[in-house]
């Protein structure tokens, strides 16, 4: 029999160690990269890894820089925009929540560089330097549905009764503490054993605000032989800035209702390193072949994570907890193709396709800092096996295809169109599966999860060059479509009244992005 101080010092002593893992739909955020860059770049859908000269393809195919023939610097930036969210939302009282954020927010997108400097007749060496935002992490995400026989603290009772709440379990969350903390208690006088009470929910509403980025910093080496093949290769160095604002509310049984409050903030570093290559197979034509390989994404990373969970009706209460860790994910290889073909520097087409296979990422445990034979010191790491298999029965292979077009109607004013899409990544009958023994599971201070479908980007711009100037405008229309949850569905039992069956939300993240460049070569 577990007794209620032991219980809260069980979850007490997980979320205040430094060793930890990351978990699947965390993952996700760190994974997926964003169509960001030049106006250029963006305008033309992102298809350029083949046609190259172009600084955004540091950060995808090395070998574009190789095709540049004078030095460049150049500057982005803009507006960020959603559309078709609520900015507050309202608890069962009618008081605002305290979660809201800004539906439009400016960014600063890219800056950087190109040297270029002649080695021969047609060849050239090129070093460059570029910062873009990878990933704008800026999105307001609101869902609300009826409950029948289920709530989250219904999910903490059958944890607890499922012996998950034992000292030292990884499938004992910060978020399960609080509820554990607020309920009653019930002991067998036969067997001796104790079980949660729980109520029933009848309906739930949630809301979150997220905002932060992943900034990616890539020191390139490219150059050409004969204007033939093009060789390039990029040392990146990424670093996140992650935050969340959560909150969960629902109505439930004898007029109670409960308010879920979670505040989130991830930071750290990582580095990789990108090849690339471009061809021209016919010494006559324009048309070039790229193809490029990026390694994984080496993260370090820590969490910081808070919760307050408050029963409101017959049972009145709170009870708050807070999960900090250090953990390490290693992200999927990515591998890409590219054509690109250019005709009388009036029309210049690219086709981009790449693969990921996202049930590859690896989540690996801390194990601490060691000192070698000579006094060095290093940090070690193992992957997380049981969130790994995790990952791999929720997320799978991501396929993205890329098509653009530049027209040049006159010499210096250019058009452009282009179309992205990205498959989806989350296998339709994946969760978040918070019974697993993982400390991604164990720090955890939410339950919810969306499984976001494919990506569809619709882009177009325009460009001017006025000798050594050139501006850019390009515009950017992205949609995902996803079903969010509140929490896992458990169903242990033919009778509805002991499962625990969570409602989704049919939800809608619509983004609106308009990026300005400015560039100069000399």
């Amino acid at each position: 029999m577990k007794t209620k101080y032991a219980l809260i010092m069980s979850a007490a002593l997980l979320c205040a160690a430094p060793v930890a893992a990351q978990e699947t739909y965390q993952d996700t955020k760190l994974i997926e990269n964003e169509l960001n860059g030049t106006a250029r770049y963006v305008g033309m859908g992102g298809a350029m890894e083949a046609l190259g000269a172009d600084i955004s393809t540091m950060s995808t195919n090395p070998a574009g820089i190789g095709l540049f023939r004078r030095s460049q610097v150049s500057l982005s930036g803009g507006l960020v925009a959603q559309s078709g969210e609520n900015t507050r939302i309202y608890n069962n009282l009618g008081e605002m929540a305290s979660i809201n954020g800004n539906k439009t927010n400016a960014s600063f997108d890219q800056v950087g560089f190109v040297w270029s400097q002649r080695t021969g007749r047609n060849s050239f060496l090129n070093l460059g330097f570029n910062y873009h935002k990878s990933r704008n992490f800026d999105q307001i995400l609101t869902a609300a549905n009826s409950l029948s026989y289920a709530s989250l603290n219904k999910l903490t009772a059958i944890k607890y009764d499922g012996g998950l709440a034992q000292q030292g379990s990884m499938a004992w969350s910060g978020l399960d503490n609080s509820y554990a903390s607020l309920l009653a208690k019930n002991t067998d006088a036969t067997t001796g054993t104790t079980s949660l009470d729980y109520l029933n929910g009848t309906n739930y509403m949630f809301g979150q605000y997220q905002k932060g980025y992943i900034g990616e910093y890539d020191f390139n080496i490219s150059g050409n032989i004969h204007d033939r093949v093009y060789l390039g290769l990029t040392f990146g160095i990424h670093d996140v800035n992650y935050r969340s604002n959560k909150y969960y509310t629902e109505d439930l049984e004898n007029s109670t209702f409960s308010e879920n409050r979670e505040t989130l903030k991830i930071d750290g570093t990582g580095y990789d390193v990108k090849f690339g290559a471009i061809f021209r197979p016919f010494e006559e034509s324009p048309f070039r072949i790229g193809l490029y390989v990026n390694t994984p994404v080496f993260y370090d990373l820590t969490m910081k994570g808070t919760t307050d969970v408050t029963l409101l009706g017959s049972n009145v209460g709170d009870y708050g907890d807070h999960c900090d860790y250090d953990f390490k994910v290693y992200t999927p290889w990515k591998f890409g193709v590219s054509l690109g073909h250019t005709i009388d520097q009036v029309l210049a087409l690219g086709f981009t396709y790449e693969y990921s296979d996202y049930s590859a990422v690896d989540n690996r445990i801390n194990n601490g800092t060691y000192v070698g034979w000579y006094g060095e010191t290093y940090d070690s790491s193992e992957s997380d096996d049981v969130m790994n298999d995790n990952a791999d029965a929720v997320l799978k292979g991501v396929h993205t295809l890329k098509l653009g077009m530049e027209f040049k109607p006159v010499q210096d004013f250019s058009v452009r169109i282009g179309y992205n899409y990205v498959s989806p990544q989350f296998k339709e009958s994946g969760f978040r599966d918070q019974s697993i023994q993982s400390p991604g599971v164990g720090y955890a201070t939410s339950a919810d999860y969306t499984n976001w479908k494919a990506t569809n980007r619709l882009t177009c711009g325009l460009g001017y060059t006025h000798q050594n100037f050139s501006v850019d405008l390009a515009y950017q229309y992205a949609q995902t479509d996803g079903d969010f949850y509140p929490f896992m569905s458990y169903d242990g039992d033919k009778e509805a009244a002991n499962n625990n069956i969570a409602t989704g939300s049919k939800v809608s993240f619509k983004r609106n992005q308009v990026l300005l460049t400015l560039g100069y070569r000399f």
